[in-house]
């Protein structure tokens, strides 16, 4: 029997003095892995998203950034190791975006956008609950004058991108030896409505095999062209350990850009990010 862990990271960027909200994440996440119940590495990685959801520390869920037009979309995934995929993006007026990931993937439908994937929330019983909040209002506000006085940060420069690092994720592993991986995040301080990021898109945010699982976080669009998660997950396929796979991708991310990824694999798991700066915890099941 494999021993069951989970990892979750709270967005690379995010101080690691606030490890304490991941940390928990993966308190509430091992319950449900160690639970005896089937699904156990699923249920784990998406009651862990829902915590960091709920902490307005992080970028996802309640803590979303808001878009430069003031609209508020958030995207999630899901995945599993035997191939279950149920993902949102742009999605509007929910708390816990991960929720409806869950929901998708018992669907017909891979990924919902936009205004369908909010009605089919609402359809399927999740309430109709923006998650809005002063923190999220002076980030926007803050974003709106760089534009206009022109003293952009060197990553916005490119195409007017970004402020803070705070997407959420998760990855565990069960007894049984399979795995899941969960992202959440309420997108980038400079972006226009309809943005998707890498968080929502499977190989790119997250990657989820037989092999192991892996969750990134960090400058969307740079992850995305990279194919990051994908690339981390084909290192630990072919026998590299899941640290080493993860400080790999870290070192040859483009700067100014970052980037930061926790993954577990059959026998080991691993965490790196830009600058080693990325809120994170990891608890592994006892014999």
């Amino acid at each position: 029997m494999t021993l069951p862990v989970i990892l979750a990271h709270g967005g690379a960027g995010a101080p690691n003095e606030d490890s304490d909200g991941p940390q928990q994440a993966c308190e509430v996440g091992l319950k449900f892995l160690t639970d005896g119940e089937i699904d156990a590495a699923l249920r784990a990685v998406v009651e862990a998203a829902v915590v960091l959801e709920n902490d307005v520390r992080f970028n996802a869920g309640t803590g979303a950034n808001y878009r430069l037009d003031g609209s508020l979309q958030m995207d999630a995934i899901l995945a599993t190791s035997d191939g279950r995929i149920g993902s949102v993006a742009a999605i509007e007026r929910v708390r816990n975006p991960i929720r409806v990931a869950r929901l998708v993937m018992d669907s017909p439908h891979i990924m919902l956008c936009g205004d369908g994937a909010t009605r089919f929330a609402h359809h399927r019983g999740i309430a109709d609950d923006p998650p809005v909040t002063e923190k999220a209002r002076k980030r926007l506000e803050s974003a709106l004058e760089r534009l206009k006085s022109g003293k952009l940060r060197p990553t916005e420069r490119k195409w007017q991108g970004r402020d803070m690092h705070g997407t959420i994720g998760a990855v565990a592993r069960a007894a049984d030896g399979t795995f899941a991986v969960s992202c959440s995040t309420g997108g980038t301080s400079m972006m226009l409505r309809g943005r998707v990021g890498d968080s929502p898109l499977f190989g790119a945010g997250t990657m989820c095999g037989e092999h192991g699982a892996v969750c990134a976080t960090g400058d969307g669009e740079e992850i995305i062209r990279r194919l990051a998660s994908m690339r981390v997950y084909m290192r630990i396929a072919e026998g590299m350990h899941p640290q080493a796979a993860c400080e790999t991708e870290v070192a040859v991310f483009p700067p100014p850009y970052t980037i930061g990824l926790i993954a577990a694999s059959r026998e080991a798991h691993g965490m790196a990010a830009t600058d080693d700066k990325m809120a994170r915890g990891v608890l592994e099941a006892q014999e």
